[in-house]
């Protein structure tokens, strides 16, 4: 070969780490916008669903997801308790969190958390899907101000141990002024619906 012309040929064990790292990125990054979009804790089973990858993969994703949070000094930190992991806050903007809450707690609630309220007060207890399901979008963070603001309770779904179910907390129906939900308005109407 002459010496002028460079070999360009590579070695594919060269490249390999390069190939597994962007896979692994491309992994962390959906395993991030799961648990971002879930809002709530998400099971390691229900991922590995959802992702189609083997479950020793998916793991050393969380781990570099966790480690990458930690080392970039990021708003949130990974949370991991019982093969379920969460998307949290981290505990350093604990400060700003509470001030954005006692902000939004100042405010009125917006049309889309009356619908919400009320889709949860009369078709409740509701899990966020079944929520979602109805209202046609995301409800994570419209369920996440009205159960800061009480008018909301959540406990684990009886049917999915990974997920929460959402009703009509005891101060929402003291605020209406009832004694109990079925005094709304046509409530067996849209109970039944």
């Amino acid at each position: 070969m002459p010496d002028n012309i460079e070999n360009n040929s590579v070695n594919i064990n060269e490249e390999t780490p390069i190939l597994e790292s962007n896979i692994n990125k491309e992994l962390q990054k959906q395993i991030e916008g799961l648990l971002f979009i879930a809002g709530e804790p998400m099971a390691l089973t229900e991922l590995l669903k959802l992702l189609g990858k083997g479950e020793e993969e998916v793991k050393e994703a969380i781990i570099s997801l966790r480690e990458d949070c930690q080392q970039n000094q990021r708003g949130l930190t990974l949370v991991e308790n019982e093969n379920s992991y969460q998307l949290t806050t981290h505990p350093e903007v604990s400060g700003i969190i509470a001030k954005y809450i006692r902000e939004v707690l100042k405010e009125d609630l917006s049309p889309a958390s009356l619908e919400t309220l009320a889709i949860i007060a009369y078709k409740g207890p509701l899990n966020r899907m079944e929520i979602d399901n109805i209202r046609g979008v995301n409800s994570s963070f419209i369920l996440r101000s009205l159960s800061i603001r009480g008018l909301v309770s959540r406990e684990l779904d009886p049917h999915r141990g990974n997920a929460y179910s959402y009703r009509a907390s005891f101060d929402l129906i003291r605020k209406l002024g009832l004694e109990k939900l079925e005094e709304l308005p046509d409530y067996e109407k849209y109970k039944t619906l």
